[in-house]
């Protein structure tokens, strides 16, 4: 290079950082907003004087960050100049000396208010504490609920660290990535960025399980030719229909991302070449009348169902009630001339841009609002008040809290009617009880029973669409403790903890009076580590269920109690001899017939290096915790968690209970990395099913013990009209050996379904 041309470092960086610039002040220009590129500018050169001399991970710029996190609210999300400002600006009050007032001074209350809001997110110290995460959460939806912009620069905030995910450490990736899955992506898709939360799913599933990723896309990749084909063929004759009714349309190729294909796989038990909607076809056009585009959804789905025949129990009318995330469409499946169901879906342009974007994109923030979208004003307002609701009842585990939340987050809706004929949304599978929840809570603690459709149910009854429902109240009603576990919606589980924790904290009052009566009459000195004793004694995890079960008389102080008291106080009397140079004869010879075999549990140091993987081979397994809950094996995508007694346990990084760890306690999450070398033994479990017939389960047992030399360890196998249904527990060494497994029974005539029990 000749020396005219060279680039000296601090040149490319100012290259790299105008160009990002440049470019979301075009894709803001784009837009349909006010243009206020003033404001912009200055908000861009005061946060890249901030976050000047400071890089990424990654190496670049401090402020290419901000750049990007802007450039999502402008151009994915739609966003204007306020959200704009605040993105570049949502890192300055956290990382540098600036405060929210010199935001304000600055770039006005309004700016800083939602830069507050995002600071209070990230922030906060909490150390060890275990529900970090869930607190940030809390403090997210608490600012969201005054302005819906700070929960939406930062999903764009999480969207670009997730893009950014390779150079963070693994097992930041793995609690990244977690978080992602359980918190972030359901927000996403609440609020209608459809687009969005799929691309999070996606990044979560990408870095979580990479071999699976890779697998999924390659098989993509491959069929796509076939995909191609058979979309050309279906819409063809649906492009000529469109074209003599006089519609102005497009129509798109949805492919099911790898992330959505991966879960089905894993809760249908099926293979990829089983799953046969990857394919969708949609239909998106510009109505000639605004007012009329619902009926021109219907005239379109008139025209197509008399080229294709519709499945009659697969027709999805979101068009007169929208989910309540604002999604407006009209689904039909459809059975193509290859024989294959393809699901059809039916919007216009503007429900389009709702679907893709969200409508919280066109709430009243939004420059040069239009009315079309007060409608969806009114809807968001309501979500957020259900939340604040909430929020008005202090939990006091933000796990708790976060599940509570959870529960709504994903769940699709069904609508039931009052007895005036009013139209409320609710979670599918919700009960009669969360219905009067939803209407008020005196409603709900005093409800007896429902009249559904004019017909007496119970408390419990589940409700579907279109049900007309009156509650029915007694004031001598109350709240029991049995309610919690029939009721689906959040309102409702917050509510009755909220009151049963009322009715509790004086019944654990009395328990706590009990406990330290029992101790002073016997000699001891109520404190804190003796009722820690008396709670691991009796079972309890918390001295608070403790408590409440002395209050209730569910659990009775005896002699026993004083007995294990007062052996614990001489173990621990005695513990110090134990560092005394000169011990006994004695104790030394009892110290090395202790078993050697069973190695005891490695215990994490003060200063371990939780940023480097740790290898699990045959001579350290022994050393860590493999709990129930997911049976990982070797082979496995798993992680390593920290628990409180400093041992670590190990997950499969998909089980249910990890997503929570990962979520609650990411400063405890570890890499784990395998170096088994098929010596060991562990369990699985095969499900399979298909035609009975003479000699099958010789066939099967033949190709797991003869041609694999596998041991099987216990076989079930059902019966009926021919049909059979089992299961097979092995002894295998590794997942590899599990995957032979099923790819060869898949050559036994007549076995139709195997699949890994996880």
């Amino acid at each position: 290079m000749d020396v005219e041309q060279q680039i000296y470092p601090e040149e490319a960086d100012e290259k790299l950082i105008n160009d990002a610039f440049q470019e979301l002040l075009n894709s803001y220009l784009a837009s349909r907003h006010r243009k206020k590129i003033d404001l912009i500018t200055k908000a861009f050169n005061f946060a890249k004087q901030a976050h000047r001399g400071v890089r990424r991970l990654s190496g670049e710029p401090y402020i290419m960050h901000p750049i990007a996190v802007a450039q999502i609210a402008c151009a994915e999300i739609g966003l204007g100049s306020t959200s704009i400002c605040a993105a570049l600006l949502h890192d300055v009050v956290e990382d540098t000396d600036y405060t929210v007032e010199d935001i304000s001074n600055i770039f006005g209350e309004k700016i800083a208010m939602i830069v507050d809001g995002l600071t209070k997110i990230s922030g906060g110290i909490f150390g060890e504490q275990a529900s970090a995460q869930a607190e940030n959460f809390k403090k997210l939806l608490l600012t969201m609920s005054d302005d819906i912009r700070v929960i939406l620069i930062k999903i764009c905030d999480r969207l670009h660290n997730m893009r950014t995910l390779e150079s963070q450490p693994a097992n930041k990736q793995y609690k990244i990535a977690g978080e992602t899955l359980y918190i972030y992506a359901p927000l996403a898709n609440r609020l209608g960025l459809n687009k969005v939360k799929s691309e999070l799913e996606n990044l979560s599933f990408r870095f979580e399980h990479p071999e699976e990723y890779a697998s999924i896309e390659a098989k993509l990749k491959s069929t796509r030719a076939s995909r191609d084909e058979l979309f050309s063929q279906f819409t063809e004759p649906i492009e000529a229909a469109l074209k003599q009714m006089g519609i102005q349309y497009e129509i798109k190729e949805r492919v099911k991302t790898p992330y959505s294909i991966w879960s089905k796989m894993q809760n249908k038990h099926v293979t990829f070449e089983e799953i046969y909607d990857i394919l969708a076809v949609r239909i998106i056009f510009t109505p000639n009348v605004r007012e009329e585009e619902v009926n021109e959804c219907f005239k379109i789905y008139v025209a197509i169902s008399k080229i294709y025949k519709s499945h009659p129990d697969r027709l999805r009318d979101w068009l007169s009630q929208p989910k309540a995330n604002g999604y407006q469409a009209l689904h039909v499946t459809l059975m193509s001339k290859q024989g294959r169901w393809i699901e059809v879906q039916i919007r216009s342009d503007r429900m389009n841009e709702i679907a893709e974007q969200g409508f919280a994109a066109h709430w009243k923030y939004k420059d040069g609002v239009d009315s079309e979208y007060t409608e969806d004003e009114n809807e968001l307002n309501e979500w957020l008040g259900t939340i604040k609701e909430i929020l008005d009842d202090p939990q006091p585990d933000a796990m708790d809290f976060l599940d509570t939340i959870k529960l709504n987050l994903f769940a699709s809706e069904i609508f039931v009617f009052t007895p005036k004929g009013e139209i409320r949304t609710l979670p599918a599978g919700c009960t009669a009880l969360d219905f009067a929840f939803s209407i008020h809570t005196f409603l709900g603690s005093h409800c007896i029973g429902a009249k559904v459709n004019h017909k007496l149910v119970p408390l419990s009854h589940k409700l579907n669409s279109g049900d007309q429902v009156e509650i029915l109240t007694s004031k001598s009603q109350h709240v029991s403790p049995s309610w919690i576990n029939f009721v689906s919606t959040a309102k409702a589980k917050a509510k009755i903890q909220a009151i049963l924790r009322r009715d509790n904290r004086e019944v654990q009052r009395e328990g706590e009076e009990i406990l330290n009566n029992f101790l002073e009459q016997n000699g001891f000195e109520p404190t804190v580590s003796l009722t820690d004793q008396l709670t691991e004694f009796h079972g309890y995890s918390k001295p608070q269920e403790f408590f409440l079960a002395l209050g209730e008389k569910v659990a009775i102080l005896g002699e026993k109690d004083i007995d294990r008291l007062k052996g614990k106080k001489q173990e621990e009397e005695a513990g110090w001899r134990k560092y005394v140079p000169f011990m006994s004869k004695k104790k030394q010879e009892d110290d090395t017939e202790q078993p050697k075999s069973k190695k005891d549990l490695f215990v994490v140091p003060e200063k371990f290096n939780r940023k480097v993987p740790v290898y699990i081979s045959e001579e350290n397994i022994s050393q860590y915790k493999f709990p129930g809950c997911c049976h990982p094996i070797p082979g496995d995508d798993a992680l390593g968690y920290i628990n409180n007694k400093k041992q670590i346990e190990i997950h499969k990084r998909a089980c249910p209970v990890a997503a929570k760890l990962k979520t609650s306690f990411g400063n405890k999450i570890l890499d784990i990395k395998w170096d088994m070398h098929k010596i060991l033994f562990f369990e699985a479990t095969i499900r399979i099913s298909g035609i009975d017939r003479v000699g099958m389960l010789n066939e099967i047992t033949q190709v797991i013990s003869s041609q694999m030399s596998v041991n099987i360890h216990k076989i079930t196998i059902t019966c009926e009209d021919g049909i059979f249904d089992g299961s097979i527990e092995l002894k295998v060494h590794d997942r590899e050996d599990v995957k032979k497994i099923i790819n060869n029974l898949k050559h036994i005539a007549d076995l139709k379904e195997i699949s890994e029990i996880m």
